[in-house]
């Protein structure tokens, strides 16, 4: 009846595991207590997890990101302090544990970290952007957002029952195919990302029909912050690439439960192939997080520059360059195959043309700041510490990107230390920089820039102290993913980056602190004008934090800096425009469809992992009854009151032109 399930599961001989697993169900019955205990649930019901907002949708994906990015960062911890005790020694962590904590790690770090935080800032920046009120489809937006959870529940509950994949964060075969793994931790991966998969092709279609075919008046494609543009690009290769991913896994999971041979090593299966498609999808799957990275870093250099973005076109330009060439690149990871020399060749000159047009940017970053009146807070901190690290990170990759030279160093640290070069340096500071920005936009207050200053140098120093001893690793010819260490002479390296994550967990708690002071000091920290940090797009016209209706009237756009130049006639003629003449809104009603489908997706994926055939059947039935009832709703919007409008903007309105008062006695420019 429950198929492979039995209490053996349960890793009842393994503590590490065990008092991990009771801890964290102790935190999570401590917070369900307490939110029932305060009355929450209503408000959170309506709110948040019903809410097709997608303001409320992104601010949901960052904290989803942030809590798996701490997880994938305890198993990182994990293996930087086993790697350094296990030299000539066995360390802490038997081999079967250590090879599922970096298989999770990556895992989780990309597909479950990386990829929600990014998808979050799109979802939240691009409408507001645009001068729209919602993505195109905002239920399917909340069904997108739950099925990313729902892998991300799956990934977490093999903490707890069963076991994760003993592979690598991607599962090659034959290792992969039940003969040499018969558990059911690659079940529980291959169930994972494909739910999570799904989720991520819905919002990559939702954006980008926002961007196409949703902006306001006057709102030009070349009118648009670049931001929009880098996440255009992004999910245009979400659409082109993660249905190859699904194919992949798709195809693989048919291998593993009903005997197909599509990568066997055996009766005509290719093992060769699924590192091939699965890479097809990988490393598009890089530009898909550092795309929308680098729009973040160009809201932020041309903000606190207090100049436009030098280069405009030319950003433009490189962005879609960088998309179409992410396509013809993937074969550099695996040059060693044996593909040959012309195949070799005209991958390893791709893979070095595609950094032109990263190149490209990073000097129209650096000219913007050139001549500019640079502030240096807390985001513009991780922006200059993001050219400086992803810099070496991108000549690193050029390196790489030469097959003799790969060929060296292939499956060694010096990849490691690359490949957390770029995405640390490129994604991971561009989310920090884009929390400490736009944080005021989401909830009214700004963080404390003390402890926002202290996290990023703890965050820079402690990278480089962790991540420079693996390049030289490397070269010493040490190779990754290995559970004890037998020879000494690697240790001081080890020693020294292990105090390198000493650092980053000083990072880290510097972080918490910051948002706990900050929620203690928010009405110190109150943005009452909208525009704390004098911004020059659409999203710092609307109050902080911004209406559910985003724009009490459409915007109508005359410039490519579309608040900037409203800002200066105002400032110019010292008075806001006139009035506008408030009428009701439209918005589409809260729907309950996305967390119905995450919660039978999950049971229908543990049914699935754990063979139990008449559950997942129960689950695939009740997802599509839930659907259909979705289906047949006769209301799907709401009206919102010109009263409620006008009240709203009138505030926004007293606010500026307080400030505009306030200017005008000093005698200042925006």
């Amino acid at each position: 009846m429950f198929g492979k399930l039995s209490l053996s599961a349960i890793p009842l001989s393994e503590p590490i595991p065990l008092i991990t697993s009771f801890v964290v169900i102790l935190i999570a019955l401590g917070v369900l207590i307490l939110i029932t205990v305060k009355g929450w649930w209503p408000y959170l019901w309506h709110d948040w997890i019903t809410s097709v907002d997608h303001k409320r949708i992104g601010v949901m994906y960052c904290l989803l990101g942030v809590l798996m990015l701490i997880r994938g960062f305890a198993d990182a911890i994990m293996m930087r302090t086993q790697q350094a005790i296990a030299i000539d020694a066995p360390g802490y962590l038997p081999p079967e544990h250590y090879n599922q904590i970096f298989t999770a790690h990556g895992t989780i770090m990309i597909l479950f970290g990386a990829m929600p935080l990014v998808l979050g800032f799109m979802n939240f920046l691009v409408p507001l952007q645009l001068g729209v009120r919602d993505v195109a489809f905002p239920t399917f937006n909340s069904v997108g957002f739950w099925l990313t959870a729902s892998g991300a529940l799956l990934v977490n509950v093999s903490l707890f029952v069963g076991e994760f994949a003993r592979t690598g964060w991607l599962p090659y075969p034959p290792l992969s195919e039940t003969t040499y793994t018969p558990g059911v931790g690659v079940d529980y991966y291959l169930w994972a990302v494909q739910i999570s998969g799904v989720g991520t092709l819905i919002t990559g279609i939702n954006i980008v029909t926002t961007v196409l075919k949703m902006r306001c008046r006057g709102m030009s494609y070349l009118r648009m912050p670049v931001f929009c543009w880098t996440a255009l690009a992004s999910c245009l290769l979400i659409v082109a690439v993660f249905p190859v991913l699904t194919a992949t896994l798709a195809m693989l999971t048919l291998d593993r439960y009903l005997g197909f041979h599509y990568f066997t090593n055996t009766a005509g299966g290719n093992p060769m192939m699924f590192v091939n498609l699965v890479w097809a999808w990988g490393h598009p799957e890089v530009y898909i997080l550092v795309l929308p990275a680098f729009g973040i870093f160009s809201e932020v250099f041309s903000t606190f520059s207090g100049k436009p973005l030098f280069g405009y076109r030319s950003m433009v330009a490189a962005t879609l360059f960088i998309c179409i060439v992410s396509l013809m690149v993937w074969l550099h990871h695996f040059f060693t195959m044996g593909a040959g020399a012309a195949v070799n060749t005209f991958f390893g000159i791709s893979s070095s043309i595609i950094a032109v047009g990263t190149g490209v940017k990073i000097y129209n970053w650096i000219f913007t700041m050139y001549g500019g009146r640079v502030r240096f807070e807390t985001p513009m901190l991780w922006s200059m510490g993001f050219l400086f690290t992803f810099t070496i990170g991108g000549l690193t990759g050029v390196l790489l990107a030469v097959p003799p030279a790969d060929f060296m160093t292939h499956n060694s640290m010096f990849l490691v230390a690359h490949f957390h070069n770029v995405i640390i340096g490129g994604v991971v500071f561009a989310v920090f920089a884009g929390l400490e920005f736009w944080f005021p936009k989401a909830f009214g207050f700004r963080l404390h820039e003390g402890w926002g200053k202290a996290a990023f140098w703890c965050a820079f120093i402690g990278f480089w102290v962790t991540f420079a001893p693996l390049y030289v690793l490397g070269l010493l010819g040490m190779t990754r993913r290995l559970q004890h260490i037998n020879i000494p002479e690697w240790a001081p390296w080890l020693y020294v980056s292990v105090a390198g994550v000493g650092i980053l967990i000083l990072g880290v708690i510097a972080q918490v602190v910051q948002l706990v002071v900050s929620i203690r000091d928010r009405e110190k920290l109150r943005d009452v004008t909208g525009d704390p940090w004098d911004g020059r797009s659409l999203e710092w016209a609307t109050p902080s934090p911004a209406p559910f209706f985003n724009f009490a009237v459409m915007p109508n756009v005359e410039g490519e800096e579309a608040y900037w130049g409203i800002k200066l006639r105002a400032v110019e003629t010292q008075q806001l425009a006139e009035e506008p003449k408030y009428e009701p809104i439209e918005m589409p009603v809260h729907s309950p469809v996305g967390i119905f489908t995450a919660f039978f997706t999950s049971v229908f994926g543990f049914a699935m992992i754990w063979y139990i055939w008449w559950l997942a059947g129960v689950a695939l039935v009740a997802a599509f009854a839930e659907f259909v009832v979705f289906a047949w709703r006769d209301v799907h919007e709401y009206e919102v009151p010109a009263e409620e409008v006008a009240r709203v903007d009138r505030a926004r309105r007293a606010a500026r032109e307080a400030l505009l008062d306030r200017l005008s006695r000093q005698g200042a420019l925006p």
